[in-house]
């Protein structure tokens, strides 16, 4: 995006290891929906997934404070690092509430969003991957608009689960279990979005 020297550079190699993070831990969270064993030791595993990130989110806190200049506002890098750490809380914690709600089966609209959230992550790195070059703009323009576009499948889908939920659920213990359960995968989508925006307010004012 602008010239910058190797050591101002390391901001996007960090954003790149955050989102690249949160990418594993989606796919380890789907294999948890999709595969739905082991779940005390697959939510263990999303935790330090999570407690990763916040280190390297930390670091990033760090650096912004060291550095003389950085590549964008300092402002910025903040904002994105905790958006990006956002995401991966939003899926540590889905995860969670399998286990708090004692879940016994996962609905397929459960699996359909987690697969949305590690797609939308897929993208994310490719946005993250393309910030630093002006070379690149329109890859990370199509990587934005990808993340724009799952985030939007699975609003449908939420939209659609909750309402047949409290239309057809007589189980009270049901509609509040899978009500907290989509809402917090839905956050993670939602998550996913406010940063691949975040990252295009960047590019817009640095183009």
């Amino acid at each position: 995006m602008l010239r910058t020297t190797k050591k101002e550079a390391i901001f996007y190699t960090e954003f790149l290891e955050v989102i690249t993070l949160t990418h594993e831990a989606a796919l380890h969270l789907d294999d948890l929906v999709n595969n739905y064993t082991d779940i005390e030791s697959k939510i263990e595993k999303l935790s330090e997934y999570e407690h990763t990130c916040d280190a390297k989110i930390h670091k990033i806190f760090e650096r912004v404070n060291a550095a003389f200049i950085t590549p964008i506002d300092r402002e910025d890098i903040c904002l994105l690092s905790k958006s990006m750490d956002d995401i991966m809380d939003h899926i540590e914690e889905a995860g969670c509430l399998f286990l708090v709600y004692n879940t016994k089966e996962i609905l397929p609209a459960a699996k359909e969003i987690s697969k949305l959230i590690v797609e939308a992550c897929l993208h994310l790195m490719k946005v993250v991957k393309y910030m630093s070059n002006m070379k690149s703009l329109d890859k990370l323009r199509e990587g934005i608009i990808e993340v724009n576009r799952v985030e939007n499948q699975g609003d449908t889908i939420y939209r659609q689960e909750l309402s047949k939920l409290f239309r057809e659920e007589t189980d009270p213990i049901q509609v509040i279990r899978w009500n907290g359960i989509f809402d917090r995968l839905e956050k993670a989508l939602d998550a996913c979005e406010i940063v691949a925006n975040l990252v295009e307010g960047v590019v817009m004012k640095h183009a």
